[in-house]
């Protein structure tokens, strides 16, 4: 698959291939657009958290007359990609509960686990499915927990603070309106009355402003007192309240019995509140209703995993089975019928009551293995990779979640955050997240810079965990795109270590000049020892001097370190005198010219992998600066330019820059393996644009 990525934040454009099945790894400096490669592919995705938008480069913001836009080609080649960076790690793992976001889904639920739980569901649809588009019995739900909800227990009775019992405290004001006030019935019999007392009340606030009626403006001198009353005497959210529940308990009057509904009325309409019997009436009828309601609710609810380990299923379905013989209050003839539907389903479960416990002590068979599998993998990698934590599947059937623990401490630990350090972080993030991937099954999953930070220890691990495992436990076989800085991956995986990743790695280096990228293919004849490259610039036509350059290099990581790299040295600190600095120093602080014969063995040993070497000639070459700028200029590589940059003996003003130049290339930091310089140009285009910019402004 192919994606063609234009005007993404620093890039232009950019041409990127994915071989499906493989582990696609794109190598590149930092800073040359790799998470914004990241980013340009998941954009495509319907349910991706980026927006191509978002991607517009700065320079466009601007101004941009061409009416430039980002965009991406090849997205239609997948249907979902997941991808492992910061966000992740800070956004979806070490939930202060577990570790990672619905860990039970990722690490128990695999195929074997999700074909069990349809069958064991069709099992249990036989009671689920009464609930179902099931108008009736929802609304009876609905209504039975408004109703229920209204009152609320004590260990004396009903709660006085409780909605219900504020509405019907004081008697049913609607139906017997306070003396004084009769005059005002019309209104608060009316079915406009809460708003009417709303206004009502409002209208009362300002009575002390003038005599004059605050509605009518009329003299209400006489009235001043009748109009506070309604205000004293009713409360908008009371009565509302109180028409709430007449009309909750109208509705569900065929789902109770005769008695209780005639006294559910007579208590709702009373005229001067409640009394003991009322309320104890009450109590009774609340605890019927959430009683029934639980029964139903645990019903709807109901999962294979309800019953536990061993326990009698039969004789656990027949406990849900509703008696209205403990619910006199709602024994009616409605009630009945919905109750014989419901136990009628829950004789059918039983008879399959042995079947389903088969398939649960399978299922149960099955997340004892995989947790099993997966805590021992997980906790090999820990151990293996050098951190004292561990992990262990914990609780109960679907309620298992991944925790986290110290080697030194039994306890689990709340989420990781504040236990584990970054690289800590990192390495149980990137694990946690092939899990996750394993579970959703992406097209494609891809990795931005995920190991750069670790030592090559943790590095090593980290790849066998992902890629070196039997394919349905690991990234191989998976299309993965991994955009690293960290070329050590590609060494492992192509040249030395590659039979045991099974040839799986398609390597690339994404070589960005001026805001393009193409790929330039990596393949283990380019992974090269430095000694081998530099022969082969030796062995090339390359100029004298580039090449003496080289040699001084072999020399060096060869550690022959004689009277040819002695001249090779002063060569290139453009000495016309060698000095030998194998020698003390001298009193006046200088080490000693170099010995004739020695300076002729020297130059005699280059001559042998540089033929027609000429020190003397070669000196003044390396003095000139319009011949070092020549050579500079004819450099096809930027590797090379820093070599010949650094004969101009001259420091730059960024002292960033002047490091890297420096030392980012000296023998110390080569890798036993690395890749050509000359065919893969890895130095950042803007540290030769830092050279480029002395040279054309003639500062050298």
């Amino acid at each position: 698959m192919k994606f063609e990525i234009k005007n993404c934040n620093n890039l232009d454009s950019a041409s990127i291939e994915i071989v499906e099945g493989r582990l696609n790894i794109k190598f590149a400096p930092n800073g040359a657009g790799k998470s914004t490669i990241a980013k340009a592919i998941q954009c495509c995705m319907s349910d991706n958290e980026y927006n191509l938008k978002e991607l517009m480069p700065f320079k466009l913001k601007k101004t941009n007359p061409d009416g430039l836009v980002p965009q991406v080609a090849g997205a239609n080649q997948i249907s979902s990609v997941m991808c492992f960076n910061e966000d992740y790690v800070n956004n979806i793992v070490f939930r202060p509960d577990e570790l990672v976001s619905n860990s039970f889904d990722v690490f128990v639920k695999n195929d074997n686990y999700k074909k069990l739980e349809r069958d064991i569901e069709i099992i249990m649809q036989k009671i689920k499915s009464l609930f179902l588009k099931n108008e009736g019995l929802e609304n009876l739900i609905a209504k039975l927990k408004e109703l229920g909800g209204a009152f609320k227990l004590t260990k004396t009775g009903l709660n006085k603070s409780s909605i219900g019992m504020k509405c019907l405290a004081e008697g049913n004001k609607i139906q017997h309106i306070p003396v004084g006030l009769e005059q005002y019935s019309p209104f608060i019999q009316s079915d406009k009355n809460i708003s009417w007392i709303d206004w009502q009340i409002k209208g009362n606030e300002f009575t002390e402003l003038s005599d004059s009626c605050p509605f009518c403006t009329v003299d209400a001198t006489s009235k001043r007192e009748q109009i506070k009353k309604v205000s004293e005497e009713y409360n908008k959210t009371v009565i509302k309240n109180l028409i709430g529940i007449i009309d909750v308990i109208q509705k569900l009057g065929e789902y109770f019995s005769e008695n209780a509904r005639s006294t559910l009325e007579k208590i709702t309409m009373l005229k001067y509140g409640l009394e003991n019997e009322h309320i104890e009436f009450l109590v009774g009828i609340k605890m019927q209703i959430d009683n029934f309601v639980e029964k139903l609710e645990k019903l709807r609810t109901l999962t294979g995993f309800d019953f536990k380990s061993g326990e009698m299923i039969a004789e656990k379905l027949s406990s849900y089975k509703l008696e209205l013989d403990f619910f006199s209050g709602l024994d009616s003839e409605k009630t009945r019928k919905a109750v014989l539907s419901i136990n009628s389903s829950i004789d059918e479960l039983i008879e399959e009551a042995e079947n389903l416990k088969i398939k649960l002590n399978t299922l149960r068979s099955i997340m004892k293995k995989v947790i099993q599998k997966h805590q021992s993998d997980i906790n090999d990698f820990l151990a293996y990779a050098g951190y004292k934590y561990k992990v262990e599947i914990a609780g109960d059937d679907a309620k298992s979640q991944l925790r986290l623990l110290h080697m030194d401490f039994d306890d689990h630990l709340s989420g990781g955050k504040q236990h584990l350090s970054f690289g800590e972080r990192n390495a149980f993030a990137i694990v946690l997240f092939m899990y996750e991937c394993l579970a959703k099954k992406p097209n494609l999953i891809i990795l931005d810079d995920p190991i750069s930070s670790f030592d090559k220890n943790k590095k090593y691990a980290i790849l066998e965990m992902l890629f070196r495992r039997k394919a349905e436990s690991c990234f191989k076989g998976k299309t993965v795109l991994m955009l690293t800085h960290d070329v050590e991956p590609i060494i492992d995986t192509i040249k030395a270590v590659a039979s045991q990743f099974q040839n799986q790695t398609k390597a690339a280096f994404l070589k960005y000049k001026q805001g393009k990228i193409s790929e330039v293919v990596i393949e283990k004849r380019d992974i090269q020892t430095f000694s081998e490259i530099c022969k082969g610039a030796l062995a090339s036509n390359k100029d004298v001097l580039v090449k003496a350059v080289y040699l001084r290099r072999l020399l060096e990581i060869t550690d022959e370190k004689g009277d040819g790299y002695q001249v090779l040295s002063n060569l290139l600190h453009k000495r016309p005198i060698a000095i030998d600095t194998r020698e003390p120093k001298c009193e006046n602080g200088k080490y000693p010219t170099m010995e004739s014969s020695r300076f002729k063995a020297g130059c005699s040993s280059i001559d042998d992998s540089i033929n027609g070497f000429k020190y003397q000639l070669l000196v003044n070459r390396a003095s000139n600066i319009e011949e070092v700028k020549s050579l500079y200029l004819s450099c096809d590589n930027g590797y090379e330019k820093l070599q010949v940059f650094r004969l101009f003996d001259y420091d730059v003003e960024n002292s960033v820059i002047q490091k890297f130049i420096n030392e980012t290339y000296h023998v110390e930091n080569e890798y036993i393996n690395q890749l050509s310089p000359e065919k893969f140009d890895m130095i950042p285009d803007y540290v030769i644009e830092e050279c480029n910019k002395h040279i054309k402004m003639q500062k050298i």
